[in-house]
């Protein structure tokens, strides 16, 4: 047996501190699986080492919810005994190394840990991010996640509905790759992860294990350098056809009285599914690795514990059902190995060739994982841009249609087509617009379902940003007519042992609890990826959030697009001009300065109720929120997706420039359209919400004052044409 060296012990990602921690839990030296054990458990991305002490300040409850973090995923009431249940999780460290696996298997990760609580699965999403787009590497790097995301979505017959991708320096090397799972099930009928019932059979269910993915866990909770290609063995590889199996054959599991407690194999794999749910349910586990399927010969203790082959499961029994599971599982022609029991020692103890390769205490182990208070500075206030500050366009007509054609505001059409979005025919609306809409089965319900995040806000201000995140999910739920009810997180950020990257995290957390409180938006689930640096350098920070909102009837949505010509056009919330951190600064200008937009949470609430209110009245069915690129991008996506022109006409007492009336990008804003404008005005006056007619729907050209007229197929050429030539366009290197 290895002896257990300080280079072994630092290989494992420890510190000095938390090695005799390790040691004064045992009262002896760990063997090197038990070494192993701990690494997995007690790394960041397990245990959640420096961040749960913020994250436990997120609201988390709200009378729809029936489970929120903790579990594998948040859990939320929709009525008519139905529950949808979600999350978002990142494959950040594996999609650079290797993007096509590093992406599939990150879907499929996501998609377990929502059906191992009893849902089927009913749609997928996606929030990307990529370093510039002239880095040798990033057009490599879309590629392949884009394809690895399809091909797994694709082959197990979810639909992917919408997603977001934006391209920046900072993520050079380290591009993000956050998928989102909804899925809806019974809600009387939710599975739980607690392992209870001592003696209860530990069925071992799925793929058969193998070396892939080992130190998984531990490589995402590690910056990268220049030897990163190396870590290419720790990229797991996914098998979409057997997820779907793996999902029939649980879901028909699930359908029996058979279940105490079911746990998918993710990160860390049988490590962390075992070790979690004794430690949930207050027992113990004796477990035979010699029972466990395996695809590879010679395989250690060692390797068996910390492989991280996709799709297993891990299952409590109740005493006596197991002949009724394994008929399940061979008839989906899967794994199936009664690997264990549950006891009431309170320890692990795993043998194997007859003799013991690990035998620790579940609790301690799980309780004494580190939790930092690591040191914070708050990221500097940065100056406001007056837009006087900001030059004017010497062409505001090009200014318009390069913000529409560029990197990050173009159209991602080439990317949606790609994913199955209408498999299982209930996808109502598709990507591109400001939410996904999904039937809910057999109803005239809907979900609506968003992700969204703007990095250069929460680096310019986290606080801000953080709020502004959620404030954003919270508007493009609220545009298609959804009630907003819960969100999850991913939390990207660099490396928390530097103070002012934790600062950012903080301040991101600080500025989402507020905006999740005023919102009544719950955190139910959430993911944190730390360490996303490379030689030192950090990303900008990104907390992902992905929302869902429930439209009671679906004859009453709005749609982000034109409809009908003769219609008023009316501009909802105040428009001051901010250009601070705009799409208009870091295209026309190549900038990145000033500070983001403020957001007034209690303005956001009011402005959002009454377009929420309309909706639902049916008295509108067209709106879309207004954010990055201001009112000139919105009103130019609205008029490319419907096909139709409009005139527009700024306020004859504008006191600020056209280009910062366009371009800015202030918060708590709508465009909506309607033909009985007087009534819209006057309820909204009534409600103390600013509003305005800024102009009439028709045509075939987008007409602004005597500053622009740009005709539709021009816009429309200008904001497809960008992701096609750049993914066409041969590689330099």
């Amino acid at each position: 047996m290895s002896a257990i060296t300080p280079e072994i012990v630092a290989e494992h990602g420890f510190t000095k501190a938390e090695y005799a921690e390790v040691l004064s839990i045992l009262g002896r030296e760990p063997n090197i699986t038990e070494l192993g054990i701990f690494s997995v458990m007690w790394s960041e991305h397990c245990s959640y080492k420096s961040s749960k002490k913020w994250l436990k300040t997120l609201p988390t409850e709200a009378k729809w919810v029936i489970c929120g973090p903790g579990e594998n995923a948040g859990v939320i009431d929709i009525g008519d005994n139905q529950a949808v249940i979600f999350k978002m999780e990142s494959h950040n460290h594996p999609s650079f190394i290797e993007p096509y696996q590093g992406a599939a298997t990150g879907v499929g990760g996501i998609l377990r840990d929502v059906f191992t609580m009893g849902a089927r699965p009913i749609a997928n999403m996606n929030a990307l991010r990529f370093g510039a787009p002239d880095h040798p590497k990033t057009r490599h790097l879309v590629s392949g996640v884009v394809a690895g995301v399809g091909g797994y979505g694709n082959c197990i017959g979810v639909p992917t509905v919408g997603g977001e991708c934006q391209f920046h320096p900072s993520y050079n090397g380290n591009n993000l790759v956050n998928a989102m799972t909804v899925g809806l099930a019974p809600a009387d009928r939710i599975f739980y992860s607690a392992a209870t019932g001592i003696g209860n059979p530990v069925v071992y269910v799925g793929s058969k294990t193998g070396r892939d993915g080992i130190h998984g866990a531990t490589m995402a909770s590690a910056e990268f350098d220049d030897a990163s290609d190396e870590k290419r063995p720790t990229v797991q590889v996914g098998d979409p056809f057997t997820e779907k199996l793996l999902l029939e054959a649980c879901l028909e599991l699930m359908a029996t009285e058979t279940i105490v407690a079911i746990q998918d194999m993710g990160a860390a794999g049988l490590t962390s599914s075992s070790f979690e749910m004794a430690s949930k349910g207050g027992t113990g586990i004796e477990m035979n690795l010699d029972k466990v399927p395996v695809r590879e010969t010679g395989m250690t203790p060692y390797e068996i514990l910390l492989s991280e082959s996709q799709e297993r499961m891990l299952i409590v029994l109740k005493p006596g059902c197991e002949e009724t599971a394994r008929a399940i599982f061979d008839k989906w022609e899967l794994d199936f190995a009664i690997v264990g029991k549950l006891t009431d020692s309170g320890r692990m103890v795993l043998t194997m060739h007859g003799e013991i390769a690990a035998d620790l205490p579940i609790a301690p182990l799980v309780a004494a994982s580190p939790e930092y208070d690591r040191p914070w500075v708050e990221t500097p206030k940065r100056a406001e841009l007056a837009p006087s500050e900001v030059a004017a366009p010497a062409d505001i007509s090009a200014a318009l249609k390069a913000i529409l054609g560029s990197p990050n505001h173009a159209s991602r059409r080439w990317i949606w087509e790609q994913y199955d979005h209408m498999v299982m025919g209930d996808t109502v609306q598709r990507p591109g617009g400001d939410a996904a809409i999904v039937r809910v089965h057999g109803t005239s319900k809907g979900l609506a379902i968003t992700s969204d995040c703007n990095p250069r806000y929460c680096f310019a201000d986290p606080e801000t940003g953080g709020a502004q995140a959620v404030a954003e999910a919270w508007r493009n739920l609220i545009a298609c007519g959804a009630k907003p009810l819960a969100i999850t997180d991913n939390m990207n950020f660099g490396n928390p042992e530097r103070p002012e990257i934790m600062g950012q995290f903080v301040g991101a957390i600080k500025g989402m609890g507020a905006a999740c409180k005023a919102l009544d938006f719950p955190v139910v689930s959430g993911n944190v990826s730390l360490y996303n640096e490379t030689n030192g350098e950090g990303i900008l920070p990104t907390p992902v959030i992905g929302g869902v909102g429930l439209i009671d009837d679906l004859d009453h949505q709005a749609v982000p697009a034109f409809t009908k010509p003769q219609e008023a056009i009316i501009l909802i919330g105040e428009t001051r001009g901010w250009l601070g951190v705009s799409a208009y600064l870091e295209v026309i200008e190549n900038r990145e300065d000033g500070a983001p937009p403020p957001i007034d949470l209690a303005i956001e609430r009011r402005n959002g109720d009454f377009v929420r209110n309309l909706i639902a009245a049916g008295r509108i069915k067209t709106c879309h929120d207004l954010s990055d690129g201001g009112l000139g991008l919105g009103l130019t996506e609205m008029a490319i997706a419907g096909g139709i022109g409009a005139i527009v006409s700024p306020p004859e007492n504008l006191d600020i420039p056209l280009h910062a009336w366009l371009f800015g990008e202030d918060q708590s804003r709508y465009l909506l359209t309607t033909d009985e404008p007087e009534t819209i005005l006057s309820q909204a006056a009534t409600a103390e919400v600013p509003a305005m007619v800024i102009g009439t729907t028709g045509g075939d050209t987008l007409t602004v004052g005597s500053a622009i007229a740009i005709s539709l197929s021009e816009l429309t050429k200008t904001h497809e044409a960008w992701f096609p030539a750049y993914m066409a366009a041969p590689d330099e290197n």
